[in-house]
C-alpha cells in the first residue's frame, strides 16, 4: 500500500478483520513508516536485531548496551571485527551471535553483503542476503526490514509476539502455528507490518490491564 496515510492504512486493517477495531481504537493509527536508513545505520540495526533474537526486550537492551560499550561506543563493521567474538560474549551475548555479528562484519566489509543496495531490493532478495549469514535467521532480517528499511508489508509469523497478539486479538484457545498465521496475513497483503505492530500493541495493553 504505497503512500498510504496511517489512518488509511488502519482503515484498511480493519475493513478487512473486525478483530483489529478494539486495539485501533486503543492504540491508533499505526507508526507512520520513514525513509529508509541512510546505509551507514544499517549495520549497526543489523547488530541489534541479532542481539535481541530470542530474548525478552529489556535483556536485549542491556546486552546491546554492553556491546556497544565494547566496540569503543560506536557500532561499525571496523568496530565489530576489532572488537573480536570473545569480547563480544563477554558483553553477553551467545557464542552463535558473537560469530555472526563478526561474520555479518567481514562480509560487509568484503561486500558479499551490499547494505548499500538494500534500498533497490525487494524485500525477499535482502532476507535471503542477509540470512545467508551463518546465525542470522528470518527473524533478525525482518525486524531489518521493519525497523531500518521501513518496508510496509512485512510478515513475521516466527515473531511470538505476533502470534501472540493475534490470538489474543482473535480469542483463541491455543496460539497460533506460524503456518495458519502465514496463511491468515494474506488479506492483509500490502499492510502486513502494520497488522504485525497492531499485534504486539495488543500484547502491551493485555498486560497493562493486568
Amino acid at each position: 500500500m504505497p503512500n498510504q496515510k496511517p489512518d488509511e492504512v488502519a482503515a484498511f486493517i480493519a475493513k478487512r478483520d473486525r478483530a483489529f477495531r478494539q486495539i485501533i481504537a486503543l492504540a491508533g493509527p499505526a507508526p507512520l513508516r520513514r525513509r529508509a536508513a541512510a546505509v551507514d545505520n544499517r549495520f549497526p540495526s543489523l547488530v541489534r536485531s541479532i542481539t535481541h533474537q530470542l530474548l525478552a526486550t529489556s535483556a536485549a537492551t542491556t546486552i546491546h548496551a554492553r556491546v556497544v560499550e565494547a566496540c569503543g561506543g560506536v557500532v561499525n563493521v571496523h568496530t565489530i571485527i576489532a572488537t573480536g567474538p570473545e569480547k563480544l560474549r563477554e558483553a553477553g551475548v551467545n557464542r552463535t551471535k558473537a560469530q555472526a555479528m563478526v561474520d555479518l562484519a567481514h562480509e560487509v566489509r568484503d561486500s558479499r553483503v551490499n547494505l548499500s543496495r538494500h534500498g533497490r531490493m525487494s524485500d525477499d532478495e535482502i532476507v535471503r542476503d542477509v540470512a545467508a549469514v551463518r546465525g542470522i535467521g528470518p527473524w533478525t532480517a525482518q525486524m531489518y526490514l521493519i525497523s531500518t528499511m521501513s518496508r510496509p508489508d512485512v510478515w513475521p509469523i516466527g515473531d511470538y509476539g505476533v502470534r501472540v497478539g493475534w490470538t489474543l486479538l482473535h480469542g483463541l484457545d491455543e496460539t497460533i502455528s506460524e503456518k495458519d498465521l502465514l496463511v491468515a496475513g494474506e488479506r492483509f497483503v500490502g499492510a502486513r507490518t502494520s497488522v504485525a505492530w497492531y499485534c504486539w500493541e495488543a500484547v502491551h495493553w493485555a498486560k497493562a490491564a493486568k
